[in-house]
């Protein structure tokens, strides 16, 4: 996948402008030149070939050249609500999320959880989703949502898809689990586990409580799990 760059604003009468990330990159370390085309998207689902006009150690400009509806998403709509786990974990877990197609992202507020999803983390998750998108060629960014608590998601996820909170020694195994859905909702707690409030007001919920295996995987490998059986099962 040729190097891409992430449009924050929408084309004007064909002009794209680029933000100030993406003009120090093409104007500094890919030393672009006036004349050169380049590979664009939006995050919605376009892709764009950009002539530059404009390069500048201030502003990198180019004019629209094609424009593209470029579909790379999966068939399933998949959303991980996570307990996020500490440091750089974070950026190899939404990395990963990005690479294998999933929907949307919403950190995870839990009795057990270590990491507090603060403003300035979730901007961090949305700078890794772009870097990560470019990188792998979707157009559509995954979504980054705002934190919410295991009552308040397993209470509002629709019954139309599947929901599955993860969970050591439950009845359903993943590897078992039906995929004859359109949209599917996956909860992962905490390296401490949900508590025990947190599963049962799930199971009440009629939510699927769904086992990984014999084996105890951290929270963003559970994540690529998941996500993997999802995209690819």
């Amino acid at each position: 996948m040729p190097d891409r760059y992430f449009l924050e604003y929408e084309p004007t009468s064909g002009v794209v402008t680029f933000d100030d990330n993406e003009a120090n990159h093409l104007a500094k370390v890919m030393r672009a030149k006036v004349g050169d085309q380049v590979t664009a998207f939006d995050g919605k689902g376009l892709e764009y070939q950009v002539e530059l006009t404009e390069v500048s150690k201030r502003s990198v400009r180019g004019q629209v050249v094609s424009a593209e509806a470029i579909d790379r998403e999966p068939a399933r709509r998949l959303t991980l609500g996570v307990a996020l786990p500490k440091g750089e974990r974070q950026r190899w877990l939404v990395e990963k999320c990005v690479e294998l197609g999933v929907t949307r992202l919403v950190p995870l507020v839990t009795a057990h959880g270590v990491a507090q999803p603060v403003e300035n983390a979730l901007a961090r998750l949305r700078k890794y989703v772009i870097e990560a998108t470019k990188q792998c060629g979707r157009n559509r960014l995954m979504e980054i949502g705002q934190p919410q608590t295991c009552a308040v998601m397993t209470g509002e996820a629709p019954e139309s898809g599947a929901r599955w909170l993860l969970h050591p020694t439950a009845d359903n195994q993943l590897s078992e689990v039906s995929l004859d859905w359109q949209d599917l909702t996956a909860l992962i707690g905490p390296e401490g586990g949900f508590s025990e409030d947190e599963v049962n007001q799930a199971r009440e919920r009629h939510w699927q409580i769904v086992d990984l295996g014999p084996r105890i995987l951290r929270v963003e490998t559970a994540a690529v799990a998941i996500a993997a059986r999802v995209s690819l099962g």
